[in-house]
């Protein structure tokens, strides 16, 4: 896999901007999994172009350099871009499990040159995202996914612009909002939390991207 720039974890390990991810694992792992594991974990954000697949593709690498074995899932069934954060096809996916049959007994889970990781693409868009995510098949789906990892984590569309990463984050362990300096309003990040409260979502924090040098990439 040739290294991507939005893989800060992979190209440069040592920066502060991997440490930081480094931190939000520790995070995750001990603080927010205190009364409940974590083992499904939805992240979002409030609105469109924030980072969320940015930051969801980098705790991923750091998840499986921790030694758990860790599932990528896109299931932003509406923008998909997590077979182009690691370059690969993105033919077959999760929809490939939804359409067709016996297919969750073989999932097609990509290789993507990290140890312990393996990506999940969206596969084909369908024209119901938020009726496939809801629906008792992606349970199935999850379930299926527990028996192959540690953890899974979903790449999910913005909260404030359609009810997919609502919907999802009642299926999974918890949701996490990446919320980005400087172009996420306060008022939509107040809002997307509202929304997934509303819906009884377990909310584990927010994680702040795209903050000046210096500045802590997790907040929880």
């Amino acid at each position: 896999m040739a290294q991507r720039p939005d893989l800060i974890t992979l190209t440069d390990p040592r920066s502060p901007a991997a440490e930081a991810y480094r931190t939000l694992r520790t995070n995750l792992t001990f603080f927010a999994a205190l009364d409940r594991p974590i083992e499904t974990l939805v992240v979002t954000s409030a609105g469109l172009d924030e980072g969320k697949s940015e930051v969801l593709a980098n705790l991923a690498v750091t998840m499986a350099q921790g030694d758990r074995r860790t599932i990528l899932v896109d299931a932003d069934l509406r923008r998909p871009g997590l077979h182009d954060i690691f370059d690969v096809s993105n033919d077959r996916g999760l929809m490939t499990l939804i359409l067709e049959e016996g297919a969750v007994d073989d999932p097609p889970l990509l290789d993507v040159g990290v140890e312990n990781l393996s990506l999940m693409p969206s596969g084909p868009l369908p024209p119901n995202p938020a009726d496939i995510l809801g629906s008792r098949k992606m349970e199935r789906v999850i379930d299926a996914l527990k028996d192959r990892a540690d953890v899974i984590l979903f790449d999910a569309p913005p909260v404030m612009a359609v009810t997919d990463a609502a919907v999802l984050g009642t299926k999974v362990d918890g949701v996490l909002l990446v919320v980005s300096a400087g172009r996420t309003r306060r008022d939509h990040a107040e809002r997307a939390k509202e929304l997934l409260e509303r819906v009884h979502v377990r909310i584990l924090g927010a994680v702040l991207n795209a903050a000046a040098r210096g500045a802590t990439l997790s907040g929880y």
